[in-house]
Order: C-alpha cells, then sequence, then structure tokens
C-alpha cells in the first residue's frame, strides 16, 4: 500500500470533501502525508506600443509579487495543514511551474500517490491542458484526481 502520500492544493481548493478522501486515504494507509501548493511567478509587466502588455525587465518587481504569494499561501494553508494532523513539516510551498514543481517534489521525496483536485475542463480550457492532466501524464507514481463538485 502507500507509503507517502502528496496532496496538491490550490489555495481555493479547500474543499471537505477533498480532504476528507485525503484523510481517509492516510488514515487507512498509515502512509505519510505532505501537502504542497505552488505558486507561479507573476510576470512584471508594462504597457508598450502595439505589442500591449509586454513583460518587463525587472525581475526585482515580479520576486517581491512572488514573495508575497508565498506568505498568502502559508496563511491560508497552515489551517489546512492544521484540520488534517499535519506539522509545518508537511507543508510545502514551491514557486515555479506547478506540474514540474509538483512532479519534481514527488519523485524527490519518494511519493507513491499524489491527490489532486480535478476540474471538469471543456472546450478552449482542454486545448491548453490542465494541471491535473500533466500530473497524471507525467508522474511516476499512482496519481488520484478528484472531481470538484460543481
Amino acid at each position: 500500500m502507500y507509503k507517502h502520500i502528496l496532496f496538491a492544493t490550490e489555495l481555493n481548493e479547500t474543499k471537505s470533501y477533498i480532504e476528507d478522501k485525503v484523510a481517509q486515504l492516510q488514515q487507512f494507509t498509515k502512509a505519510k502525508l505532505s501537502i504542497i501548493h505552488v505558486v507561479e511567478p507573476l510576470p512584471n509587466v508594462y504597457y508598450g506600443g502595439a505589442l500591449g502588455v509586454v513583460p518587463g525587465p525587472d525581475p526585482i518587481g515580479s520576486l517581491g509579487n512572488t514573495k508575497l504569494l508565498e506568505e498568502r499561501a502559508k496563511e491560508v494553508l497552515q489551517p489546512l495543514a492544521n484540520r488534517l494532523n499535519r506539522t509545518e513539516q508537511n507543508l510545502h510551498i514551491s514557486i515555479g511551474h506547478i506540474s514540474e514543481e509538483i512532479l519534481a517534489f514527488a519523485e524527490h521525496e519518494n511519493v507513491d500517490l499524489i491527490i489532486t483536485g480535478s476540474h471538469g475542463i471543456h472546450g478552449f480550457r482542454l486545448l491548453l491542458g490542465s494541471t491535473a492532466n500533466a500530473i497524471l501524464h507525467g508522474a511516476k507514481c499512482d496519481v488520484l484526481a478528484v472531481r470538484y463538485k460543481e
């Protein structure tokens, strides 16, 4: 059975039915449970000419935005960790591309099950892909995608 479960969560993903499934699976397997949230850096932008919005040359501004997002994520995710009886050591906040960071953490930490929420994606968003889809196809371990109730 599973030895290390990774719950990959978004800030808006604190729905109790997903948390309940994570908690029940962890209790059933007695696996280590880690929680990860990935902050995607916001590019610093400026408006220019015919090109419209163009990435700005100032990496400091974008780092400041990322730091604020990281701090906000810690504030929001700590109650989730408490509800799942996890300590701060089990809570991980990464900065980068969401699916890449989740997959890298899973491989580095020998995770054997990733649990993530899944939206029913249709139309244009389906063409662009989704985080759950990228995790499913990129993971070297099992993935459980829990469908959000609309």
